[in-house]
């Protein structure tokens, strides 16, 4: 990868996380904390919704299946970055949200990293002979 697509695969990533963030800054209390039903279904679309952006976001980039993991971790490093620092302080950063509900917000994001970084991987492995 050139040093031009590094670098617009991260701003793409930090955009993602900031928008992300905004979102469940506002809307976290709906999602979080509320029904079992609600919270499961939001726990299951939340992470397809972002494998499918950033699958879009690396065709649209026109990344080889061979950089698909180095290149979701470029789009992940931000956020990940991000989301230590508003998890420390999340009455700072989301103060509609209980601090109890940082546990749930968490597991939102483990859920959302893996599925996103495992589908890269299993496309890098079937790439590469």
């Amino acid at each position: 990868m050139k040093t031009q697509d590094v670098a617009l695969l991260l701003l793409v990533g930090l955009i993602i996380w900031i928008v992300g963030t905004v979102y469940y800054a506002s809307r976290g209390p709906a999602i979080l904390e509320t029904t079992s039903i609600r919270y499961w279904s939001a726990f299951v679309f939340s992470p397809i919704f972002s494998a499918a952006l950033c699958i879009a976001i690396l065709r649209w980039l026109h990344v080889t299946p061979a950089n698909w993991t180095s290149a979701m971790l470029l789009l992940a490093i931000p956020g990940m970055i991000g989301e230590a620092v508003v998890l420390s302080n999340l009455e700072t950063f989301m103060p509609k949200l209980h601090v109890a509900s940082g546990g749930r917000y968490g597991a939102f994001l483990f859920a959302t990293y893996a599925l996103v970084l495992g589908i890269a991987e299993v496309v890098t492995l079937r790439a590469t002979p």
